[in-house]
Order: C-alpha cells, then sequence, then structure tokens
C-alpha cells in the first residue's frame, strides 16, 4: 500500500533564515506519526507547508497521491488540520461553531448534524455543546478546535501541539481521541509534541527534529535501543582524555565522553523588580558515558575511579527514552 504522505527534501526560508532545512519522511496509511521536537524546531512550519498555509521555499510532498504544488484542492480535501492557535467563535456554542465549519465543506442539512454530532461524541462534549465557547476551559476550547477539524473524514489529520495549556482531564480527551480515530475509523495521524511522554503512548514511529532538520527516524522501540542501557553523566574532581579512554572501555560502557551541559540563559531584568543576587549556574565538564548495561557501568566506573583515587563530584542516571535519546543527539534537553 503506498504512503498516504510522502516528502522530500522540503525547505522552507525567510530570507537567510532556514526554518525547514530539507526534511524528507513518509507516513504510512493508518499510521500515527509523530514530530518530536523543541518549540522553534520547525514542527509547525513542516505541517503549514504540507496543508497550503503556506508555501515551501523548496522541494515537495504527494499526500493521497496529489501533489502539493499542482493540486492542492484535492489535498485539502484529504487532509484535516488543528492548528495551535483557537479558530472559534467565542458568543457562539459549540454546535454552532462546529456547523459553521460544517458549511465551509459544503455540508448542509442532516448530513451536516449528524457530522456535528459524531465529532463532538469524539471529543466527549456533547453535553455541552450548546454552551457558549467563552465559558469553556482552554482544554474543551481545543477540543472543538480538534472536532471542526474531523468535520470533512480526512484521511490525514495533522495535529500540531494540541495538548499546549490544556487542563489534565482534557488533555487525557484528547489523547483518547486520537487513539479512537487511529484504531476505529484507521486514520492517519501526524502528531506534533515537544512533550516525549505524549509521543511515546501515541505514535508508531516518530521522526526526531531540531532546528530545521529530522536528526533521527525510527520506532520509538528502535530510538530507544540506540541507548543500550541509558546515560550517566558523572562529575570528577579531575578528569583528562586518558580517564575518559579508560572508562569508555569497561564492561557494560559503550561509549565516554566529556560534555559541558547546556546552561539556560539568565531571566530578562525588568525595571520594576529589585535585582537580586542569583547563584551561578554551573557549566562544569560532566563525563557522559552511554551505557551498554546501567547497573554494570555504574559499578565499574566507580571502582575505576576509586582505583585512580578521583573523587566522584555528581551522578545522574537517564533511563532510556524519547528525552534522554533527544539529548543524547543534540547534547540538550527538549524542554530548554
Amino acid at each position: 500500500m503506498p504512503a498516504i504522505l510522502e516528502v522530500e527534501g522540503l525547505v522552507k526560508k525567510y530570507g537567510d533564515f532556514e526554518a525547514v532545512k530539507g526534511i524528507s519522511f513518509e507516513v504510512q496509511e493508518g499510521e500515527v506519526f509523530g514530530l518530536l521536537g523543541p518549540n522553534g524546531a520547525g514542527k509547525t512550519q513542516t505541517i503549514s507547508m504540507l496543508t497550503g498555509v503556506i508555501a515551501p521555499t523548496a522541494g515537495t510532498a504527494r499526500i493521497g497521491g496529489h501533489d502539493i504544488h499542482k493540486e492542492m484542492s484535492e489535498v485539502k480535501k484529504i487532509n484535516g488540520l488543528v492548528p495551535q492557535d483557537l479558530a472559534l467563535y467565542p458568543t457562539l456554542s459549540a454546535r454552532s461553531n462546529l456547523e459553521f465549519f460544517g458549511r465551509i465543506y459544503g455540508l448542509r442539512g442532516k448530513e451536516l448534524k449528524e457530522r456535528v454530532a459524531d465529532v463532538l461524541r469524539i471529543v466527549a462534549l456533547t453535553e455541552r455543546a450548546d454552551e457558549a465557547v467563552d465559558k469553556y476551559s482552554g482544554g474543551m476550547k481545543r477540543r472543538v478546535n480538534i472536532a471542526a477539524g474531523l468535520l470533512h473524514h480526512p484521511r490525514l489529520l495533522f495535529l500540531d501541539e494540541p495538548t499546549v495549556g490544556v487542563d489534565p482531564q482534557s488533555r487525557n480527551h484528547i489523547f483518547e481521541s486520537v487513539m479512537r480515530l487511529n484504531r476505529e475509523r484507521g486514520m492517519s495521524i501526524v502528531y506534533t509534541s515537544h512533550y516525549m511522554e505524549e509521543v511515546e503512548l501515541l505514535c508508531n514511529r516518530v521522526a526526531i527534529i531540531d532546528e530545521g532538520r529530522i536528526i533521527a527516524m525510527d520506532t520509538i522501540k528502535n530510538l530507544i535501543a540506540l541507548l543500550g542501557g541509558g546515560i550517566i553523566h558523572i562529575g570528577l574532581e579531575r578528569m583528562d582524555e586518558a580517564l575518559v579512554h579508560t572508562l569508555g572501555s569497561l564492561p557494560g560502557v559503550e561509549s565516554a565522553e566529556i560534555t559541558t551541559p547546556a546552561v539556560p540563559p539568565p531571566p530578562a531584568e525588568t525595571e520594576d523588580v529589585e535585582e537580586v543576587e542569583r547563584e551561578p549556574v554551573s557549566s562544569t565538564p560532566l563525563v557522559k558515558i552511554v551505557a551498554k548495561n546501567s547497573q554494570q557501568a555504574i559499578v565499574n566506573v566507580i571502582n575505576q575511579l576509586n582505583e585512580a583515587n578521583i573523587t566522584l563530584t555528581s551522578l545522574e542516571i537517564l533511563e532510556p527514552n524519547l528525552e534522554s535519546v533527544f539529548l543524547h543527539l543534540t547534547g540538550k534537553k527538549l524542554r530548554e
């Protein structure tokens, strides 16, 4: 079966700034595919190009076999887009909002009412469908936004950071809706997020994107397997290349290298806030150990340090997950 989405060398430039740097990937029919990366990585720019919101600078894509440059009208019949920004009329009820958007899609009469009732069930808002949207919580508004993107029964749904700023109950409703749409209706979904736990829960495969490039792409299981037993960061009283080489050759250790942790920028100063003395932020180099087996690696590393009479000043164990994969690949955390 051909892929529902085929992306080839997609680029977006704004003057000299390249927001998306030639990315390529495929999404299979019936797949939930994750785009995982920090804010500003290029996730929103990517799906905006794929849905006709902005034009690519270079590269192309095919959705359902249709070229986004030549057949965008056909592409839009296949796509559903749920953007980060809410596009709702606050004084109207959820039902009235959805009826309005349904008419834009060309729905009328009985079919329109049935579609609206259907998407309200999907996002669990049937009982409050006739209340004005401005009475809703932020999470409920996002669920109405999702419902609007489902009215025309898209084969491929783009969800752009759908849980940002929502309450836990709505977050769970959104997760349930995504899983139900995929499981019961076979809908293909591209889900962007900077929350690795969401992507681990929902997605079959994931592309990790940073600074406009895809830096890794595979099943979640295979990506996590890159780390073997995880990552260990150790601070030492003193260190040199010879010691790091020795640590990297120990049983249970895949590799060892000296790394300097990223230091977040200081809070912006304001004239109205009295300046207070701040603790200096440490950027002391650490030894980053990629372990084949965390327990074995830790025991052997500590024994080696004791034999060399080197004091261990800090120890951090990062268990294998997408967060530690991202840290391993980029040297920074997803939400720095």
